[in-house]
């Protein structure tokens, strides 16, 4: 949350953001005091000279023009990048009364590498945009506070004008004279309607100041980190996409294509039992039946790949022991699980070990596998162990690869240990949430 996000909030008066608003705009006014005394001293030089050559007029002569020039990239290139760096620690500490995101600071020296360090940030990109950030806060700054001060006190002026009449002295409002306390009460009443909307002044100032201090003290970092959490959403609505159209598929199949092809199997047993037993149509009717029966179980296998549907009923571990049962290789399953983690990660869990087990059928001459899964915090841990000779590589056709990218897309991880000679160890952590 940010004070300018929190004034789309109907309860932003009730929170403490104005509080905080307000608290970073009063702690700002010694900062940028001392950032107008560094930065205006820096840009005095330019200032001038710059003053001088557009008006055209100038008492300068061209020896004292180059002297101001030289001046000023001195001090911009001495003062302004350690003033920069000291105002950027500040402000990043500063900028959390506005926005709860953290801003990531600058690494710390190592011990005995202070020069080392420095010299460094002469050559950092984000020296340079603290260094603009300085000269904002020392120019720009200072009138957008200005401009909001007087708002404010044109409020407490209208508010207090009955008790300044009262008190002998006519003030002036506007166009308009006021001598009187009756004549002051209707400009009272409308600094009274416009009372609430002053922490909404202060919310607006302070957090469009907090979000130009986060772009250029964050920079190309934070730019990187919000095009990372789009590709992450973008990567979780994919995943679910295509999960959801996997089941449609799986559905689809299980309740149109595979209940035709069972009514044509039973009609063509039907239809094998009316012939002779030794006519050649029965013997061609015979074919046809054995290979729709091969079809079937050829279809209930390309269903249970795409979605098995002992993982939706029964969960995973009852999914993992089906795997077991029907591997070539003894498997042991321990799956200790507090609850059921969410589809698209029981389902990532459930193809890892199918593949990993597939693969220890093809590749790894083991006698022996062990699969277990068990919760860890936030994060699922999958493991499949073989005793085979080990020696599994990703980039030899064994599937690990497309495996590893399969965990990936969940945002998940893969560690793979087959040292030659074996054992080998397949472990994918799997977020839970």
């Amino acid at each position: 949350m940010t004070a300018l996000r929190a004034l789309a909030k109907p309860t932003f008066l009730r929170t403490a953001w104005p509080w905080r608003s307000l608290g970073y705009l009063i702690s700002t006014a010694p900062i940028g005091f001392a950032a107008m005394l560094v930065f205006g001293t820096v840009a005095l030089p330019w200032v001038v000279a710059a003053d001088r050559l557009i008006r055209g007029k100038t008492n300068l002569s061209g020896s004292q023009l180059v002297l101001l020039v030289c001046v000023g990239t001195v001090l911009l290139g001495t003062v302004a990048p350690v003033s920069a760096v000291l105002l950027a620690a500040v402000e990043r500490f500063r900028l959390r009364l506005v926005d709860d995101r953290p801003l990531p600071g600058l690494p710390p020296p190592a011990p005995g590498q202070w020069f080392r360090w420095l010299a460094d940030r002469y050559v950092d990109a984000a020296t340079w945009r603290a260094v603009v950030y300085g000269f904002a806060l020392s120019s720009v700054v200072p009138l957008v506070y200005f401009v909001a001060g007087i708002g404010l006190l044109m409020v407490v002026a209208l508010i207090s004008s009955p008790f300044v009449v009262s008190a002998g002295d006519p003030i002036t409002l506007g166009a308009a004279a006021v001598d009187t306390p009756s004549e002051a009460l209707p400009y009272a009443l409308l600094g009274l309607v416009l009372l609430p909307a002053v922490p909404y002044l202060f919310g607006v100032v302070a957090g469009a100041h907090g979000a130009l201090a986060r772009v250029l003290l964050g920079g190309a970092d934070e730019q990187a980190r919000s095009r990372l959490a789009e590709v992450v959403s973008s990567r979780a609505r994919l995943v679910d996409g295509f999960s959801a159209e996997r089941r449609r598929i799986e559905r689809d199949l299980h309740d149109g294509a595979q209940q035709r092809l069972v009514s044509l199997t039973l009609q063509l047993g039907v239809a094998q039992l009316d012939l002779p037993p030794d006519s050649p149509a029965a013997r061609s009717v015979g074919v046809a039946h054995d290979q729709a029966k091969q079809l079937m179980a050829e279809l209930r296998e390309l269903i249970r790949g795409i979605h098995p549907q002992v993982l939706t009923d029964s969960g995973l571990d009852a999914a993992v022991r089906e795997l077991a049962d029907r591997s070539t290789v003894p498997v042991t399953v321990a799956v200790d699980l507090p609850e059921r983690p969410p589809e698209h990660v029981e389902s990532t869990a459930y193809f890892v070990v199918a593949e990993a087990l597939a693969n220890v059928a093809k590749h790894s001459g083991a006698t022996q596998v062990l699969v277990s899964a068990a919760r860890d915090g936030r994060t699922l841990v999958v493991e499949v162990g073989d005793n085979g000779h080990g020696g599994a590589e990703p980039g030899q056709g064994s599937g690990l690869t497309g495996l590893a990218d399969r965990v990936a897309a969940v945002g998940g991880t893969t560690r793979l240990s087959s040292p030659a000679g074996g054992p080998t160890l397949l472990r994918a952590e799997l977020p839970w949430r």
